[in-house]
């Protein structure tokens, strides 16, 4: 196939956020330091290569805490876990190591402290995501998941005083700040963070999009469709107006998408390896003249440490 030039615009910041980074380093830590195997509670984050590339190295992969061995090192995802999950691996005396975001971990301590006052507490949230659940358990009784603006009229409160909320770290911006606008124009005393609970990088990521789309007549995001912030980047450019597709690799790139474009945007989830985006522009090259332009918009420099186990 021959393209006719190509203009690339690759955004920045893109791929790793700093949570994933800590997940991804915690198991190969574990893995250097007590060997394989080293069992990972769900996927320790939403990208089928990095899982793939772990596993190589020794990690295993398991849905229930049932399937590890007693006494074997577990790590929790960077997704986090409810307090169920920790009492099932005490119960195994498993050596969990704890590779939860410290993100997400922030929104599990509102989440139980707002219960121990007795509020109710409205998540605004994916149900069923990881993140989610894990969320959930933490005040099971008190906690009502809703997802969009409609969802507000339907919602049962018994004590319009004592109600809270909180949100998924990896929500597109604008969309759960239209649910919060419902959420306050029905309940105007509800108590929640300044700020939405989302998270810094998906939060760039998206104002990336938001910015840079206007300029392309395609949208590439490389992620993987089981992840969250990667499929709002798809769904945001697609509210723009745009032609988006989600890839998980360049593999997954189609002709007729390329056919009659002459500048594409292409950026990535916060669970991608930046390979995976080397790859994609690669693919470009192979097919016809291109000219790569990086755009930075922000600079990312958070870090956070490994777990105190393996620290």
């Amino acid at each position: 196939m021959g393209m006719r030039p190509m203009r690339l615009i690759i955004a920045k910041p893109r791929g790793f956020c700093a949570g994933v980074d800590r997940a991804i380093r915690s198991v190969e830590r574990a893995l250097e330091r007590y060997g394989a195997p080293v069992y990972v509670l769900n996927n320790i984050v939403h990208n089928a290569h990095v899982v793939d590339e772990l596993r190589k190295k020794g990690a295993v992969f398991v849905r229930s805490l049932d399937d590890v061995p007693e006494g074997a090192h577990l790590l929790f995802s960077a997704h986090g876990v409810g307090p169920d999950r920790w009492e099932h691996a005490n119960r195994l005396s498993l050596r969990v190591i704890d590779a939860t975001c410290p993100l997400v971990e922030k929104v599990h301590t509102k989440a139980r402290r707002f219960a121990e006052k007795g509020f109710t507490v409205v998540m605004i949230a994916e149900p069923g995501h990881d993140e989610t659940v894990g969320t959930l358990g933490w005040a099971p009784d008190h906690i009502r998941i809703i997802q969009k603006p409609e969802d507000v009229d339907r919602l049962e409160i018994d004590d319009p005083e004592k109600l809270a909320y909180i949100t998924q770290t990896t929500l597109s911006v604008n969309d759960c700040q239209e649910v919060i606008a419902a959420l306050r124009r029905r309940f105007p005393d509800i108590q929640g963070p300044a700020q939405a609970d989302i998270c810094y990088a998906t939060s760039n990521r998206q104002a990336a999009v938001v910015t840079l789309a206007p300029e392309a007549d395609l949208v590439l995001v490389v992620g993987d469709p089981e992840s969250a912030n990667s499929t709002r980047l798809r769904d945001i450019a697609r509210a723009l107006g745009k032609a988006a597709q989600l890839i998980p690799d360049a593999a997954a790139i189609r002709a007729e998408w390329v056919a009659d474009v002459s500048t594409v945007l292409i950026t990535s989830g916060a669970s991608v390896p930046e390979r995976l985006v080397e790859n994609v522009i690669a693919w470009f090259r192979a097919h016809g003249e291109c000219q790569v332009e990086e755009r930075s918009l922000t600079h990312e420099d958070t870090e956070f440490r490994l777990p105190k186990e393996i620290a």
